[in-house]
């Protein structure tokens, strides 16, 4: 999912980041004997949760192998993991942070000038493996979240000041003062919830695409990890517990929605709770498998980007989508 405040900034604060080392040890998707090649043309689909988006880490800037470097795109994020446990023989990963399901058919416009081809151009009529994770930006789920973001340990909801958006990490149209629960349910209609349900469509439509360009493609469409916990912990995750609470059950209709989409669309699921649950965003660093506001993350040592996945996230992704891989 998206942060689009952050991205020009901390981008380029990644330039200037120094070289970071390995740290932490973390579940890993190589736990057994690699399987044999099942597969030979894998194209993996997404946005920054399936990017496992990175501003500077061990590997350095960005890897721009596959998209231009301001996608973010980590050299380790789950596809990457599980295209070398498959021992694939041509991959594409189209993944990139900020994608919607629009960006599958049309051109994505980035931060740093940089344009990220339709990610739908990477599949061809021979692909046989396919992993998706989209949807949360379909649903406008990330910069909710973001809005929710409190400097008092209770709400004070408050409208929209006709300001304009233009410092990172900060909405100035909206004090970072909480109540976010009331203002996506003012009035009795929860609009996040209506975005999310809305989504449910674009996701099977575009399941449905894959399977016409790519008609021999297993597809597996990933949901997003148990990052968001029930209850709060401000000041470490500076939103409130009742903002915490509406979040959770917000993330909670999204994968609803995913899995649902999945049946409709023809695709398999890969639920990354089994693996994710208890490594949330108000764990330890050492623990939690999604980053909070910091900047600094220790699984591994990089520069992240603030509510997304961790390299111990990536590994646990692509340990889930191993699993549904070798089930069959």
């Amino acid at each position: 999912m998206r942060l689009r405040r952050t991205s020009v900034v901390a981008s380029l604060l990644a330039l200037a980041a120094p070289a970071l080392a390995v740290a932490v040890t973390a579940p890993s998707p190589s736990a057994g004997a690699a399987a044999p090649p099942r597969y030979r043309e894998y194209v993996a689909l997404g946005d920054s949760w399936s990017a496992d988006v990175v501003f500077f880490d061990k590997d350095g800037l960005p890897d721009r192998t596959h998209v231009p470097i301001d996608c973010a795109q980590s050299h380790r994020d789950y596809p990457k993991l599980v295209a070398k446990q498959l021992g694939v023989t041509r991959f594409r990963d189209a993944t990139c942070g900020s994608a919607t399901t629009d960006h599958f058919t049309q051109p994505q416009k980035l931060p740093l000038g940089g344009v990220n081809r339709p990610q739908f151009d990477r599949l061809t009529r021979t692909t046989d493996l396919v992993t998706v994770g989209i949807g949360g930006n379909d649903a406008g789920v990330a910069s909710g979240a973001m809005s929710c973001i409190s400097a008092l340990p209770v709400g004070v909801p408050l409208p929209r000041l006709p300001l304009p958006d233009v410092l990172p990490l900060i909405d100035v149209g909206q004090l970072p003062l909480g109540g976010c629960k009331e203002r996506f349910t003012k009035g009795g209609v929860d609009r996040l919830a209506q975005n999310v349900a809305r989504s449910e469509i674009k996701v099977v439509r575009a399941l449905q695409e894959i399977h016409r360009r790519s008609p021999r493609a297993r597809v597996l469409l990933v949901n997003y990890l148990d990052a968001i916990p029930a209850k709060g912990c401000w000041p470490i995750v500076p939103i409130t517990n009742p903002d915490m609470a509406y979040l959770h059950g917000v993330f909670v209709k999204l994968n609803a929605m995913l899995a649902r989409a999945a049946r409709r669309g023809g695709a398999e699921l890969v639920d990354t709770h089994p693996l994710s649950r208890g490594h949330g965003v108000c764990t330890g660093p050492r623990t939690r498998y999604v980053e909070g506001l910091g900047v600094v993350s220790v699984n591994d040592l990089a520069v992240a980007v603030p509510a997304h996945p961790n390299a111990a996230g990536a590994r646990a992704q692509a340990a889930s989508v191993l699993r549904v891989v070798r089930s069959r």
